[in-house]
């Protein structure tokens, strides 16, 4: 009971912590939808390299706000697939809080975040480019701005009640989930994840990665006390808060209508966290040799 109440608490805290953010983010959609020109949603899918940049800036703020609000941006193209990965990238949800607390392992804050945002400004630049060009040799246009609230009785209503209801929604689904892992993490225990991540493996990146994807803060608040306690490398931590995309990917799996494109952007996710971790171990090991 201890233990669920704790979870409860905490998810609790942290879902409304996302509130401002959601609600924003809806009523902007809203807007777009059904009061703005098409001008307006057309310029922000073609803000170009400034996408992942920005994306990759809002990112670095430590909170997964940004990458839940980012999920229902792209889910109605309001942002580019680049731009997407940029911010899921660049979250670092609780590790640098965690971090800053600590007096000795402040110093490590600055070089997390500026690897951090490189590799999401690469991975979201890289991205859009590939996508244009495969769009460029298929001959085949962007994808159209998509309406994200069919049915929603906004016209009746209003848009400030249809944002408050897709709110509402989205966060019910944030908190269940967010709960759900919370228990099965405090079950599991951080001395079996220490086992479970192979300390001085070469391919704890690998398994760090994966870990990294759990939508829950709990994931990269374990990573980056391992990381404090020794049991991780730089590499490593990286890898796992890079794919630590907080909620925001159940929030896409929730909203994007295509789920082979959502797997699609889970494996390149994981793929960039994990290549990215793998690589800097690597330069590490040259570095110390």
């Amino acid at each position: 009971m201890e233990l669920i109440w704790e979870v409860f608490t905490e998810t609790l805290l942290d879902t409304l912590k996302m509130l401002p953010f959601l609600f924003g983010v809806y009523l902007l959609i809203e807007y777009f939808e059904h009061k703005a020109s098409d001008g307006l949603p057309r310029a922000l899918r073609k803000m170009g390299a400034f996408g992942p940049i920005g994306g990759a800036a809002l990112g670095c703020l430590p909170q997964c706000g940004f990458s839940v609000a980012a999920s229902n941006l792209y889910s109605g193209r309001l942002i580019s697939l680049g731009t997407l990965i940029a911010v899921f990238i660049a979250t670092s949800d609780e590790a640098v809080p965690i971090l800053l607390s600590d007096p000795g392992s402040a110093p490590k804050v600055f070089p997390l975040i500026v690897v951090k945002l490189v590799m999401a400004i690469g991975a979201g630049i890289i991205t859009d480019i590939v996508i244009k060009l495969v769009r460029l040799r298929r001959n085949t246009q962007e994808e159209p701005y998509r309406d994200l609230c069919e049915n929603c009785g906004c016209e009746e209503h209003g848009i400030f009640r249809s944002a408050l209801v897709h709110t509402v929604k989205i966060t019910a689904f944030v908190f269940v989930v967010s709960f759900a892992m919370g228990i099965a993490i405090g079950l599991l225990g951080e001395e079996t994840l220490d086992r479970i991540l192979l300390t001085d493996s070469p391919v704890q990146p690998l398994v760090t990665a994966l870990i990294g994807l759990i939508p829950n803060c709990a994931a990269s608040v374990v990573l980056t006390n391992l990381y404090v306690a020794g049991s991780l490398s730089f590499g490593s931590v990286i890898a796992g808060l890079s794919t630590g995309a907080g909620m925001g990917l159940a929030v896409l799996f929730r909203t994007n209508r295509n789920m082979k494109e959502n797997f699609v952007i889970l494996s390149l996710l994981y793929l960039c966290g994990a290549f990215g971790g793998t690589a800097l171990n690597i330069l590490a090991g040259i570095a110390g040799a």
